[in-house]
C-alpha cells in the first residue's frame, strides 16, 4: 500500500474546509446606514454577489480562487510536480490576500468565518512554500 503523505493530504483538506466555510451564509459582513442609530448588519456567503456589488470584492475573489486551488490540489495529489506546486502557492497567496481584503474597511467587516478561511488559505500557502524549498 502506498504511503500517504500528510502534506499532500492537507493540501486537499484545507481548501475543502475553506470552501465549506465560504458557502456558509455568515462569512461576509455588510453594514448599511440606519437613520435611527446603529447600522443594519447583514451577513452573506462568500459566493454571494451582494457584497461584490457593494465594493467588497475580496470574498468573492477568494472564493473563486479557492475553487481553483482545490482543483489544482487534486491534480497535484495524483501527479505532483514543481510547476504545479508553484501555481498552488501563487493561487493560495492571492486568495489569502483577497480573503483578508475586507480589513481595508475595518475590523467590523471581517467575521470569524472569514478569519478562519484566510488562515486556511495562508496555511496552504505555507505548505506549498515549504514543499517548494525541498
Amino acid at each position: 500500500m502506498a504511503k500517504l503523505n500528510i502534506k499532500k493530504f492537507l493540501l486537499i483538506m484545507m481548501p475543502i474546509a475553506a470552501l465549506i466555510l465560504e458557502l456558509l451564509p455568515n462569512g461576509v459582513v455588510l453594514r448599511f446606514a440606519n437613520p435611527d442609530g446603529d447600522p443594519w448588519v447583514r451577513t452573506y456567503s462568500h459566493f454571494d454577489m451582494m457584497p461584490f456589488g457593494y465594493a467588497n470584492f475580496g470574498p468573492l475573489i477568494a472564493a473563486v480562487l479557492t475553487c481553483v486551488l482545490l482543483l489544482l490540489s487534486v491534480i497535484y495529489f495524483f501527479k505532483p510536480c514543481k510547476g504545479l506546486n508553484t501555481a498552488m502557492m501563487n493561487v493560495s497567496g492571492f486568495a489569502t490576500v483577497a480573503a483578508f481584503a475586507p480589513l481595508m474597511f475595518g475590523t467590523d467587516y471581517l467575521t470569524v468565518i472569514g478569519i478562519i478561511v484566510g488562515l486556511l488559505l495562508a496555511a496552504t500557502f505555507g505548505i506549498c512554500f515549504m514543499k517548494g524549498k525541498q
